[in-house]
């Protein structure tokens, strides 16, 4: 793949129908998204199971605490996140509240943030939430918020030079990088997926 149609890639809360851009609540199912997306379960039982939350209208914290721990049981296990289940609805019934009853919202978590390493720390401060949860978070959020910034994946960054592709040449806050970013990452785990299809 040319790196100019790498620079067109769909991003993965494109995929999912989340607008960045628009911020609000779109930021809040992006962050939901992206912590299902951090667990070790398939990329497809993460996005059938964020489409089973929207199917039901759980992509709203007030509304995740107000449906309780069974009902997120059962929104996760239909969407095929059974291994998880239990303790996941315990993190999401847990980071909402901490969100609620300290920020608020997510916009003003990354308004307090002093930069982006305290951006970074803050959103690891919710249990549950690791460095690879908040590396898929704020890589599509650079060119919508300030401070988020994070590393390129030491793997991705590889794959980009196997490919002659200097990343720290290019800049990060731009969406035609995010794009690359996304691009990268999609390609490299077709990559991955061959190489262990020949094991």
């Amino acid at each position: 793949m040319k790196l100019d149609e790498l620079k067109k890639s769909k991003l993965y809360s494109e995929e999912l129908g989340i607008d960045l851009a628009k911020g609000g609540r779109e930021i809040f199912k992006w962050f939901i998204a992206s912590f299902l997306f951090g667990k070790r379960i398939s990329e497809k039982l993460a996005k059938r199971t964020y489409k089973t939350f929207e199917k039901y209208n759980l992509l709203d914290p007030k509304k995740m605490l107000d449906a309780g721990w069974n009902e997120l049981v059962s929104v996760l296990d239909e969407g095929g996140y059974v291994r998880y289940d239990f303790s996941t609805a315990t993190r999401l019934l847990e980071i909402c509240e901490k969100l609620l009853k300290e920020y608020g919202s997510l916009e003003n978590l990354h308004e307090r943030a002093k930069d982006e390493r305290d951006l970074e720390r803050r959103l690891l401060e919710f249990k549950g939430i690791g460095p690879v949860t908040v590396n898929i978070f704020l890589r599509e959020l650079r060119p919508f918020w300030k401070k988020a910034n994070p590393d390129v994946l030491p793997k991705v960054k590889e794959y980009a030079k196997e490919l002659g592709i200097d990343l720290d040449k290019l800049n990060r806050k731009e969406m035609e990088f995010v794009r690359l970013e996304a691009g990268l990452i999609r390609l490299r785990k077709t990559k991955d997926k061959k190489n262990q299809s020949k094991k």
